[in-house]
């Protein structure tokens, strides 16, 4: 869960709190800067290697993208963890994001470059920019991972707002494999309510796991629930594994 400023401002000694304004001012000048041809072909850059996003062409990003790019802000984002304690380094990293007004190249490159904690918070901050859709891969990105951190924070609102369907239930099973609890899940009831394709997998889902003798999630049993329309009962699961005293 994401901290405002304020409640940072309480919790951070003065040292961390210093840093903190310091780190903010210069997003705030990044973002008052007057964009210049350069920037937003750089921009227009990172957008289409986002759009097009693979293994190999992450990695060929990261390998041809120019040190210069980067304004002093992005320095201080990965620096947050060590100034103002692991446990705000999401919080600080969110409001830097937001101060700058982080456009696609550096969200972008926060996250290719960045190490698990640093893409958690691009992640988390995604639905706070201005970005409409064009920060899908890395969303997609985070649900091909197995961190189950990334997958928690890659099922945020962004991806409620922007994931398309098909997208989206393989999402809400990915949670469900890695053991995430779908009530990281943003808009789960809205986007589940009426959902037969999602009800289908789901039941699909139950009935291989009770076959193998496995016990069927009760996350899974919740996201069935959701998915009858409105007035009516949920679709059954399959029937529990038997115990050793059944």
């Amino acid at each position: 869960m994401l901290t405002s400023r304020e409640e940072l401002d309480a919790e951070l000694g003065e040292a961390a709190r210093a840093w903190l304004d310091a780190a903010l001012a210069e997003a705030a000048d990044d973002a008052a800067r007057p964009q210049t041809a350069a920037d937003d072909a750089a921009r227009s850059e990172a957008a289409a290697d986002g759009a097009a996003r693979s293994g190999a062409a992450a990695d060929a990003s990261r390998t041809a993208a120019s040190p210069y790019a980067s304004p002093s802000w992005e320095l201080r984002y990965a620096a947050a963890g060590r100034h103002c304690g692991q446990r705000h380094a999401d919080s600080v990293r969110s409001l830097l994001l937001v101060e700058a007004h982080a456009p696609l190249a550096s969200v972008t490159r926060l996250y290719d470059q960045g190490t698990a904690a640093e893409r958690r918070a691009v992640l988390l901050t995604l639905h706070l920019l201005d970005l409409g859709d064009t920060a899908l891969p890395l969303v997609e990105d985070a649900l091909r991972a197995n961190d189950t951190r990334l997958v928690a924070a890659a099922v945020g609102p962004y991806a409620a707002d922007h994931l398309a369907p098909h997208a989206w239930r393989h999402a809400v099973l990915k949670c469900l494999f890695t053991e995430v609890p779908v009530a990281a899940v943003a808009r789960l009831a809205d986007r589940a309510r009426g959902d037969t394709e999602l009800a289908r997998m789901l039941t699909d889902f139950a009935a291989e796991r009770t076959a193998a003798g496995r016990p069927v999630p009760e996350d899974l049993r919740t996201a069935l629930a959701l998915t009858a329309p409105a007035g009516h009962p949920a679709p059954p699961t399959a029937a529990p594994a038997p115990t050793e005293e059944s």
